[in-house]
């Protein structure tokens, strides 16, 4: 099933070149112009294409799609380009569904992408990459795992053959991020907690957000969180293999995990991952206006 306006999300490489950004073609990993659409896909996907459709800062393009059987399967890219500043626009990749049965942060980047539609001053020296569904054929089967069986966060930077990993490793290889937000749901968690993999800038820019999500949602604050020693929700150190920029890039992009409670009400979760990116890119600005005058 494919939505109406498809086309109209489309990117033009005249206009925005970054969509032709590595499209080198991989084994198996097509790079078809007219991405496919299982029924499940569209269910999330056509929501975003509406907005593209009707928001000239948002611009819609395949980061990449791949066979299972005789099925193509698409990881959609949308990027809302906010207005200029003085400085360089900072590049923030947003990440969602990389486990297919967590359906709530692709629902955190379109309420993001919605309110940023209305106001696009609030992304003003932001380009926001967005891919809301990084696992297709997981959210298809409502699996955490992808059809292979693997779970795709445990899967980066190691030389993997699934073909998602290989397309979005070629994204955070290209795409040059200057932060990384990925979006999860934890069904073993009453609440709201985050990885700042040890580095103060993520811790930095996740306690407040944090706080600012409690409104919706409460957080955890045991003393382990999903195997790790935590403090006030906070986890220090992370997974092998988890959705990160490549291990030789410099200068470092922050690199933020946001759970929510998976048993918490749907639009509870998404509500409080919302609030939690804006206040990542609110708390993030601030920091590049300090250094700024350093």
């Amino acid at each position: 099933m494919r939505p109406n306006n498809c086309r109209a999300a489309s990117p033009d490489a005249a206009v925005f070149p970054e969509a032709r950004r590595g499209a080198a073609t991989l084994p198996y990993i097509s790079e078809g112009t007219e991405p496919a659409f299982p029924p499940k896909f569209g269910e999330v996907f056509a929501p975003f294409v509406e907005l593209a459709g009707s928001c000239r800062h948002l611009i819609g393009a395949e980061a990449g799609s791949f066979w299972v059987g005789d099925r193509r399967y698409t990881i959609p890219r949308f990027t809302f380009l906010g207005p200029p500043t003085a400085v360089p626009q900072k590049r923030i990749g947003l990440f969602a569904l990389i486990h297919g049965d967590e359906p709530a942060g692709a629902y955190a980047l379109l309420k993001l992408l919605q309110t940023l539609a209305d106001q696009p001053a609030l992304a003003a020296g932001y380009d926001l990459i967005c891919y809301p569904v990084c696992n297709p054929t997981g959210h298809e089967d409502a699996t955490r795992h992808n059809r292979a069986g693997r779970d795709l966060n445990r899967e980066f930077w190691r030389g993997s053959g699934q073909p998602e990993v290989i397309i979005l490793e070629r994204e955070l290889a290209t795409q040059g991020f200057d932060g990384i937000v990925a979006l999860h749901a934890d069904d073993a968690s009453d609440g709201l907690y985050g990885y700042a993999h040890g580095r103060v800038l993520n811790e930095n820019l996740l306690v407040p957000a944090l706080r600012a999500s409690e409104r919706v949602l409460p957080r955890n604050c045991g003393c382990v969180i999903d195997g790790f020693r935590a403090a006030d929700g906070i986890i220090g150190d992370c997974f092998t293999g988890v959705l990160a920029p490549p291990p030789a890039q410099k200068p470092r992009p922050f690199e933020i995990i946001f759970e929510t409670p998976a048993r918490a009400l749907l639009e509870e979760q998404v509500a409080a991952a919302a609030i939690a990116l804006e206040t990542i890119l609110t708390e993030y600005r601030g920091f590049i206006a300090y250094a700024a005058d350093l």
